[in-house]
């Protein structure tokens, strides 16, 4: 959420935002002004009555002393009077400081000034390549042919139990599965990491702190009678793990990992793009976060970006750095970089982590602060947080990269001591 002061200052620039991230209308720069004055103006007039009302108290006593107990009735009238005044006055504040939230609540965080202006992927830059594509001297197979090949993930089965989306794992596909989760895990801790094992629903309140609501609530799973959200990512519970809290600046940074599974509705994808391990609606990640003093944010981002990185290199995955462009970055980020992985047997990239700082805008939703000394007053921290990695597509990959003209899969040395095995076969 951005701070009311910016908008107040820079109403161009938050509209351009707006626009460069085509999240809504601009006119709700206009409303939100508009709320604005009209909160401040109710609250500049309920502090002249109650300043008038305790005048008038004052008064009452000295005129009754005096034994002039007409004028005091008077004033007596008058404070009854300015009471009332005052209620509504309240509930005018209330009401509009309510609207001015829900306003705010709309608005999307502004882009940081180097991040490209574009409105679709095509307009993002590709920063860097890494690693060699894979070379074969036969026709690769997709990995949903693999998996169905070496008895490694049951879509049909998934489908049947919950629906299209949800797939089983089964045998040495499960035990990749795990390798990968504790191979994620134990880099992340050998890199600075503590390791939380986070609550997987979370309340309206924590949905709201990271941003997932209002924004993305189309996209959420929800369990109505209860009122909590599955979580779409650990970012969510491990971000708000210090919400309205109060942190001693001596402990910043604060990096935290977690691995989850994660529930997305992902509606409106059609054809290879969802196909087999490509988007589903239940998946496992680990994730990194990253709470931070506002003068390293940028430092840590590039970190953050470089753990994410380490891993795949450690996989011995090609990929690429994509440095998000407005119109592709999100509604909560300031800056974000997309990883994405070479896949052999779709001849196509795959995303496989977003690295993202939001600056305050999340902590500012969730009121987590710090104090730069004992008696400083408190300030807003910067939240940041990227995969490290999620692990469809990394399997995708993992699968297709490194397939054999005999059929089997060779696994990269660095899995071997988590899943007990070199080869699928």
């Amino acid at each position: 959420m951005l701070d009311i002061d910016t908008v107040r200052n820079d109403p161009q620039r938050v509209k351009e935002a707006i626009r460069a991230k085509d999240t809504g209308s601009p006119d709700m720069v206009d409303e939100l002004l508009d709320v604005d004055e009209a909160r401040r103006s109710a609250i500049t007039k309920k502090e002249d009555a109650q300043a008038r009302k305790n005048d008038l108290s004052s008064e009452i006593g000295a005129l009754k002393r005096e034994g002039k107990d007409e004028e005091a009735q008077k004033r007596i009238d008058e404070t009854g009077r300015l009471k009332d005044e005052i209620d509504a006055l309240k509930d005018e504040v209330e009401e509009a400081e309510t609207k001015q939230r829900e306003l705010l609540l709309k608005i999307p965080n502004v882009p940081h000034p180097s991040v490209p202006v574009g409105a679709t992927e095509d307009d993002n830059e590709v920063e860097e390549t890494l690693g060699d594509k894979p070379e074969f001297d036969f026709e690769p197979a997709p990995h949903w042919e693999l998996t169905d090949q070496h008895d490694l993930v049951d879509f049909e089965r998934g489908a049947k139990v919950t629906g299209s989306g949800f797939p089983f794992y089964t045998g040495r596909g499960a035990r990749l599965q795990r390798a990968l989760q504790n191979f994620f895990l134990e880099r992340a801790r050998d890199r600075g990491y503590r390791e939380i094992q986070a609550p997987l629903f979370v309340n309206p309140e924590s949905a709201e702190g990271t941003g997932q609501l209002p924004d993305k609530d189309d996209l959420m799973y929800r369990i109505p009678r209860d009122d909590f959200f599955p979580i779409p990512t650990a970012e969510v519970p491990l971000t708000n793990f210090h919400r309205d809290e109060i942190l001693d600046g001596d402990d910043l940074p604060l990096k935290y990992c977690g691995y989850t599974p994660c529930w997305r509705r992902e509606a409106g994808s059609y054809g290879s793009d969802v196909r087999g391990l490509n988007r589903l609606h239940q998946f496992d990640k680990v994730e990194l976060v990253h709470i931070v003093h506002p003068d390293e944010s940028y430092r840590a981002l590039e970190s953050l970006l470089s753990d994410a990185e380490s891993a795949l290199d450690a996989l011995g995955l090609p990929y690429r750095r994509l440095l998000m462009c407005t119109g592709d970055m999100g509604f909560t980020q300031a800056k974000k970089y997309d990883l994405e992985v070479w896949s052999a047997g779709q001849e196509r990239w795959l995303e496989v982590s977003s690295v993202s700082n939001f600056e305050a805008f999340q902590a500012r939703r969730m009121q987590i602060r710090y104090r730069p000394e004992p008696e400083a007053k408190p300030r807003l921290v910067h939240t940041l947080n990227g995969s490290g990695l999620a692990f469809p597509r990394i399997v995708a990959a993992l699968l297709e990269n490194n397939q054999q003209a005999d059929g089997t899969i060779e696994l990269p040395e660095v899995l071997h001591p988590y899943t007990g095995f070199a080869q699928i076969a």
